[in-house]
């Protein structure tokens, strides 16, 4: 570890973790350590990649405090999961981390490896991603859409948490409809539409952008579309963990850091997520006890969830609010959301997957009909509804501040309230942020750099 004094706060699927963690972090106040920076990191590490991006990120922030802060360090570590960057996802990661479902994924990968031409093969292949993500079961409500209508999509590489492009097997992929509320859960329709129309629609969208074909190609007619499958089954898996980052917030680190509230009652703590964990630290802001305000700053960077979230009302639908409606006046400072027009993850198959969800209300018509157009306007880049706020920034919450990075390093960061800050500059894809001008930002945020 590149920093001490540095601390790991774990959790599993359900947010429970190890007891003592919290009495942990108030040693570190006990200590003498002003400043707690925790970091949560996103959907395709492992715990020992967790642990390395940590390192990684906190290497420049020794330099970068002012006198008086006596700084310390902590990562949330969760049980996310790791594809490899194989012509077909290898299903024994997923495994690791959904052991009940290990049948099911034999069945899928079997069906990826033989890409039967058949249309009953594609339809076997949608009840198993319906039995995979448990989409009719009755949950809790947590982790579902973001505006909501916000959903991910994404297809990449494998360098930090899995994104490095899009198009490439082993990447992040979808987040879909609002959670599950009861006997209404609404269900993204991406799992229960045509499954041959939605593996065409997505192979139609990875080749558009770019996405690599295997060596064997993926041959005529319908055998074609299994390239499109492969991405609807990290898709499916991603569902499965929008709602498991969400609930590891709002139930695991939340109140967890309202028992640090209690206890070290001036420790500051800034809160930093990285794609998923973006979404992970802002579900905790929802689970903080009544009363309890230990979080100084926020600061997402290249956020996996709607830029919808922290608005009190949608526009286009000013019935409904963000699913983090007023969240951010549970910080004292900022909250704020680095993004970067750059991330084709965020910014090409977000949309497309959230379209593809069917999560909005302003959509009529089953997503059949939708797929029976033209590719062009489906990605979404041009319908504010679908973006994300590591994209595009805060949208939609009024008093929201717009800055480059170059006025940020420059000038700081505003004291309160959303700042959305472009850093384009810095930021070239959706894994780069082990720099240190978002260390610097981060710094800001927390109002504790050098003069």
């Amino acid at each position: 570890m590149s920093v001490e004094p540095y601390r790991e706060i774990t959790f599993d699927k359900d947010g429970d973790g190890p007891a003592g963690q919290s009495a942990a972090l108030t040693a570190l106040a006990r200590q003498g350590v002003t400043d707690l920076v925790l970091l949560a990191h996103g959907w395709n590490n492992s715990p020992s990649g967790a642990t390395r991006l940590c390192s990684d990120f906190f290497a420049p922030f020794p330099g970068l405090f002012g006198p008086g802060v006596e700084a310390g360090y902590a990562g949330v570590i969760w049980p996310s999961m790791i594809f490899t960057d194989e012509p077909v996802p290898d299903y024994r990661a997923l495994v690791t981390v959904l052991p009940e479902k290990e049948p099911v994924l034999v069945r899928l990968t079997e069906l990826l490896v033989l890409a039967p031409p058949e249309e009953a093969a594609f339809v076997e292949f949608g009840e198993l991603l319906r039995e995979l993500t448990d989409v009719y079961e009755v949950g809790d409500g947590i982790g579902g859409g973001d505006e909501d209508g916000g959903g991910i999509g994404i297809g990449g590489g494998g360098d930090g948490d899995g994104i490095g492009g899009v198009g490439a097997v082993g990447a992040e992929g979808f987040v879909g409809a609002e959670g599950f509320v009861g006997a209404s859960a609404a269900v993204p329709e991406f799992l229960v539409a045509d499954p041959v129309a939605v593996c065409a629609r997505f192979t139609e969208a990875l080749e558009e952008t770019g996405g690599t074909v295997p060596p064997e190609g993926f041959g005529e007619g319908l055998k074609r579309y299994w390239k499109g499958a492969r991405e609807a089954l990290r898709q499916a898996a991603y569902y499965v963990m929008k709602r498991r980052a969400g609930r590891v917030g709002e139930f695991g680190l939340g109140p967890l850091l309202g028992e640090v509230a209690r206890t070290a009652p001036g420790l500051r703590v800034h809160l930093v997520g990285h794609s998923m964990g973006a979404r992970l630290v802002a579900y905790a802001l929802r689970g903080l006890p009544p009363g309890a305000r230990p979080v100084a700053s926020v600061t997402l960077l290249q956020g996996a969830f709607s830029h919808y979230a922290f608005a009190p009302r949608l526009p286009h639908d000013p019935r409904r609010p963000g699913a983090l409606r007023d969240m951010q006046h549970r910080v004292r400072g900022p909250l704020v959301a680095c993004y970067s027009r750059h991330d084709t993850a965020l910014g090409v198959m977000y949309p497309l997957a959230s379209r593809l969800a069917g999560d909005s209300e302003s959509l009529a018509g089953p997503l059949s009909g939708q797929l029976a157009g033209p590719l062009t306007g489906l990605l979404g880049a041009d319908d504010p509804r679908w973006g994300a706020i590591g994209h595009d920034g805060v949208k939609a919450v009024p008093g929201t501040v717009e800055r480059t990075l170059a006025a940020v390093l420059r000038e700081g960061v505003p004291g309160s309230g959303c700042v959305s800050v472009d850093a384009a500059d810095a930021v070239r894809s959706h894994s780069d942020i082990v720099r240190p001008e978002l260390a610097r930002v981060v710094v800001s945020a927390a109002r504790a750099g050098r003069a």
